[in-house]
């Protein structure tokens, strides 16, 4: 595998308050790596940093070129986000939002094509919601909308997806389908990507490496495909203090001790 992915030296500050603390980390082509931290521990900041939504020092690579300075368009090329909640309202049918993933590789009044079109009704079908297709996107539930806003994700065909808690509006059986989906996508088209999870166990069972961050540093690194028992209930207890780890398929679950 080879690196497509990469953070040097982060730092984000809010005024003189320093609240991401020199973070580096790096995802390999076709690899699926989740953030993990409590509440406030600076993950989001992470992804709209490295996104270009609030300033940053230090550098974001993609396929070792330098995006931090890059035109919003451009780095829309190369990376694609999906936020805990969309901003989006009503006024569009859930097809017009997928089709928006195409924005950035569109001419000055350019629409669409009908291969286009063709490809955001595959991708919304791949989820399983195309029977929404012409809905109103504002009428949709939250979960619905996160599959939409997913389904764009996917059009926008960038190497590298950073995704900021994209199953927290989805019940269980949903969660599990989407992660599914993601990591399928990410393996197969070679991509990297970058997730945020509230639950470690969806971590666990889906990524190949979990990132552990607190107070807006990184403090330890898992990798699943390597790790024992042991190095993971000591490096998750950095975090979330003292737990109890059980077994689970090629995995293991995590409750509090």
């Amino acid at each position: 595998m080879s690196e497509l992915f990469r953070l040097d030296g982060m730092r984000v500050s809010y005024g003189k308050r320093e609240i991401i603390h020199n973070v580096s980390l790096h995802i390999q082509a076709g690899e699926f790596c989740a953030l993990l931290g409590l509440n406030g521990s600076g993950k989001t900041t992470i992804l709209h940093a490295a996104c270009g939504l609030i300033p940053m020092a230090g550098h974001c690579m993609i396929d070792a070129q330098d995006c931090t300075a890059l035109h919003e368009r451009k780095r829309a090329q190369l990376i694609s986000f999906i936020p805990q909640t969309c901003g989006l309202s009503g006024g569009k049918t859930a097809l017009e939002v997928v089709l928006m993933g195409f924005n950035a590789r569109l001419g000055l009044l350019e629409s669409p094509s009908a291969a286009q079109k063709a490809q955001a009704l595959h991708a919304l079908d791949k989820l399983g919601c195309a029977e929404f297709a012409q809905a109103d996107f504002g009428a949709l539930s939250q979960g619905q909308r996160q599959l939409v806003i997913l389904a764009r994700c996917i059009v926008q065909d960038t190497p590298v997806m950073l995704m900021d808690e994209p199953d927290s509006a989805l019940d269980f059986l949903n969660r599990h389908m989407v992660l599914e989906k993601i990591q399928t996508l990410i393996k197969a088209e070679n991509r990297a990507g970058l997730i945020t999870l509230h639950d470690p166990n969806f971590a666990m069972a889906y990524c190949d490496r979990l990132l552990l961050l607190r107070d807006g540093a990184l403090t330890a690194e898992l990798d699943m495909r390597t790790v024992d028992a042991v190095e993971v209930r000591e490096k998750l207890s950095l975090i979330y203090g003292a737990i109890e780890l059980l077994p689970h398929k090629n995995s293991y679950l995590m409750g509090k001790a």
